[in-house]
């Protein structure tokens, strides 16, 4: 298996769980704007939105139109203050931006970075995932060895000997009214900030077929948790009620019947907005409204690779990290970020059907091995293996 090789570092990476020691099988392919430097072949310069967008007849064009598109890349690595360069989460927080990475918790304000780690209070300097409380303030962090909430400037930690914590292993961590929820290597965990008191779910009450959870979302009174061979296990808050989403096939090497549910049982992550629900697979990508499931994979559409390690939702468009570029897309549109390999330049690759245009970019991102991604109004930040970067929005 010639990808064999990524999977185990994606593993690594991304969920940190390389002593579990799990083969992963992958399907096959059977199944912006630019910086203000970026030059064609032709030698034309692009500098905002539109020069991007010139008068074209194009449907692609037109259709870009309604779609974030982002440039001015600017990437921040362990030189420009970052504890290292391998980032595995990111979130946007006010007027900072909180970056989890391999060596501790970054911090990005006012234009400098500070790091706190585990002389700080932190459960673990690994840390894999960061999310904002709306209600309080309060940071909930995931690492390798924990749960950290800083509040009021202190670090209050939370494991399996002094709380109800499924396992340490703490993948993701998603805030949810009082609630705040975990993914971890032993299971889903559930965390009350009312009464204090956690509740877990694994294969032994939830439809899991095994403890590994590695995302969850939460929106509209119920939570979705990426269970690794279970699909998206689906909680109803009010109910307490389970409910699974499989892939119906039940093949692992094809995806036999198009969208009829999510794309494989392997998931990655899961993201709710706008009351639609995105799945991401190590085999591409699923979308649900409610009623119907739709794939996307690599080959038939204008996402960057199947091999996906993230995903991240922002009103109607949806972020998706892969292990080959950043995508977006609206359900229509895809603009697809990619750094070239020899140099610090890339492109943005707009899919609109079977209408593709390419527009160079200058710089790129930092690295194709995507993580992690959060946006807001202004910028799109980006945690890859290779540093941080953030784009502007222009356009």
């Amino acid at each position: 298996m010639k990808n064999l090789h990524r999977y185990i570092v994606a593993i690594f990476v991304v969920a940190i769980i390389a002593a579990a020691a799990v083969l992963i099988y992958r399907k096959p392919a059977g199944q912006t704007a630019t910086a203000r430097h970026s030059v064609t072949s032709s030698g034309k310069y692009y500098h905002n939105s539109s020069d991007i967008y010139p008068g074209s007849s194009s449907g692609v064009i037109a259709e870009a139109k309604g779609m974030p598109v982002y440039g001015n890349w600017k990437n921040f690595t362990t030189k420009d203050g970052l504890p290292s360069d391998k980032a595995y989460a990111v979130r946007i927080d006010g007027d900072r931006v909180l970056v989890g990475t391999h060596d501790g918790l970054a911090v990005y304000e006012k234009g400098k970075w500070r790091t706190y780690t585990t002389k700080d209070g932190l459960a673990h300097n690994g840390i894999v995932s960061i999310d904002v409380d709306q209600l309080t303030g309060d940071v909930w962090i995931g690492t390798l060895g924990g749960l950290n909430r800083w509040s009021a400037g202190k670090f209050e930690t939370f494991n399996q000997f002094n709380s109800g914590m499924p396992n340490d292993l703490v993948y993701n961590v998603f805030c949810y009214g009082k609630d705040i929820w975990v993914a971890t290597g032993g299971g889903a965990g559930h965390y009350n900030t009312q009464t204090k008191q956690w509740e877990i779910f694994t294969e032994m009450n939830a439809p899991m077929h095994e403890p590994w959870t590695y995302a969850l979302s939460a929106g509209d009174g119920k939570v979705w948790i990426a269970a690794w061979g279970g699909g998206v296990i689906e909680y109803n808050t009010e109910t307490k009620h389970f409910r699974d989403y499989v892939d119906p096939d039940g093949f692992m090497e094809i995806d036999l019947q198009p969208d009829d549910g999510v794309v494989h049982d392997i998931t990655t992550a899961t993201s709710y907005c706008d009351s639609i629900l995105w799945v991401s697979t190590y085999f591409g990508m699923s979308r649900y409204d409610g009623k119907n499931w739709k794939g996307y994979f690599d080959h038939d559409s204008g996402l960057a690779s199947n091999f996906i390690n993230f995903l991240r939702a922002e009103g109607p468009v949806v972020f998706v990290c892969s292990d080959n570029g950043l995508s977006s897309f609206d359900g229509k549109t895809w603009v697809t970020y990619k750094k070239n390999d020899n140099d610090e330049n890339g492109k943005a690759i707009i899919t609109n059907g079977s209408e593709k245009k390419e527009i160079p970019l200058s710089p790129s991102i930092a690295h194709n091995f995507i993580i992690g991604v959060d946006a807001s109004d202004d910028y799109l930040w980006v945690a890859t293996s290779k540093g941080v970067a953030r784009g502007e929005r222009i356009h």
